[in-house]
């Protein structure tokens, strides 16, 4: 253990068992929080959870979906059977259906169904237990996509777009206790989802998509856990309502500033 920065801390993690959520799972363990995640994907958490429990930390894995209330108050109930309280939530889950035009009423019930309701399912579960903390914090992953148009990607970007504006409502409205609201927006991340577009090779990944990024190259997901566990420690006690974007420089270049770039 690094730390005991989170030490008698409990976290809630949405798709923790790959990419950036399990990277904020391990993250938090490592600093001695406890972990309860929820993820679809059985194989995979159930794989992840038994890593690292064999390493003597405390997590519990929960198969659900996001998108079905039941099983985010099946998480929260977890967590306070296991460890007894409640004080960080983490939206991470994320639905992969990106579609334009061409998108069916189907396509856009799932998009919106996890992207964006399934925080607020989350959110209103995790709600009454986290009242007793009294400095509690909820992070929603949004996206760089949040604020830029993208070719067909109207399913996708409307629900980071409707997530990071949910942030700022959830956290007016849960500031009553104490409870601190924020989201962070990743650009391109080093994920086993990105890594599957390029097979694997992350140096064309790079090359790809690295001249958006001022820093020339894509993200790793352990840059998003780190500033996912600031916001939820006291070193943001004062920070809410409020998007932080971990893009490497993304959203601050425009698109003369992509040319000029591709001049030097």
């Amino acid at each position: 253990m690094t730390s005991t920065r989170f030490e008698r801390h409990v976290a809630i993690v949405t798709g923790g068992a790959s990419g950036i959520g399990a990277a904020t799972v391990s993250e938090f363990a490592d600093e001695g929080a406890s972990i309860v995640f929820l993820d679809r994907n059985r194989a995979a958490g159930e794989e992840f959870v038994r890593k690292l429990e064999e390493g003597g930390l405390h997590v519990r894995f929960v198969a659900g979906d996001v998108a079905k209330p039941v099983d985010c108050r099946r998480a929260v109930k977890e967590a306070l059977s296991a460890f007894d309280r409640l004080d960080f939530v983490v939206n991470n889950a994320v639905s992969p259906v990106i579609k334009g035009v061409s998108g069916t009423v189907q396509d856009w019930q799932r998009s919106l169904g996890v992207n964006l309701v399934g925080a607020a399912n989350m959110a209103q579960a995790a709600l009454e237990p986290m009242k007793g903390s009294g400095r509690g914090a909820i992070v929603n992953v949004a996206s760089v996509s949040a604020f830029v148009a993208q070719p067909n990607h109207w399913t996708y970007n409307a629900a980071k777009g409707g997530l990071v504006t949910l942030t700022k409502c959830m956290a007016l409205d849960f500031s009553e206790w104490g409870i601190r609201v924020n989201s962070v927006s990743p650009g391109w991340i080093w994920t086993p989802a990105s890594a599957e577009t390029v097979d694997g090779n992350r140096q064309s990944l790079d090359r790809m998509v690295g001249p958006f990024h001022m820093l020339g190259r894509c993200g790793e997901a352990r840059e998003v856990a780190r500033t996912i566990l600031f916001l939820c420690s006291d070193d943001a006690s004062f920070i809410t309502g409020t998007d932080l974007r971990v893009d490497g420089g993304y959203l601050a270049m425009p698109a003369e500033g992509l040319f000029l770039k591709s001049l030097r």
